[in-house]
């Protein structure tokens, strides 16, 4: 089987496109926003509850900033218009990104930890699972479609 014919990116430098290179902060918040607060459960210190406000801060900020990135390629781009992965990824990562907000906000006040337990964890748990999903089809655009990949020399 050969390889498909790349799909380069509108929303590069250099031929390198900003989407993969902006994504992975804000994944290592959301990711690490689950430890934080396991950590918070686990020892009630408030330290725990102010660093996941700060990881699901950067995490949802950072993600919204890298999404522009993939939308002007989504937008932009017809051969990634036309893959129903690429959709099916972009819908994913709002969800996800709407959630990761949602979680955000749920933490901001005069009390750190306040919502961390129940719902503060269960929607970094859920965060976690859309971005796994998120990342799979990412995967699948590059690795299957070419997505971002310039072969030539």
């Amino acid at each position: 089987m050969s390889a498909p014919e790349p799909i380069l990116s509108h929303a590069a430098i250099a031929g390198h496109p900003l989407h993969p290179m902006m994504i992975h902060f804000p994944v290592a918040a959301l990711i690490a926003l689950v430890g934080s607060d396991a950590a918070y459960m686990n020892s009630g210190d408030p330290f725990w509850a102010r660093a996941g406000i700060w990881l699901a801060g950067v995490g949802a900020i950072g993600g919204w900033g890298a999404s522009l990135a993939g939308l002007v390629d989504l937008l932009t781009v017809a051969r990634i218009r036309r893959l129903v992965s690429a959709w099916a990824h972009a819908l994913i990562a709002v969800m996800m990104l709407s959630m990761a907000t949602f979680n955000w906000l749920l933490r901001l006040g005069e009390e750190p930890g306040l919502h961390v337990v129940p719902w503060g964890f269960g929607m970094s748990l859920l965060t976690a699972g859309f971005i796994g999903l998120a990342a799979y089809l990412g995967g699948r655009l590059v690795y299957e479609h070419a997505v971002g990949v310039d072969t030539s020399e």
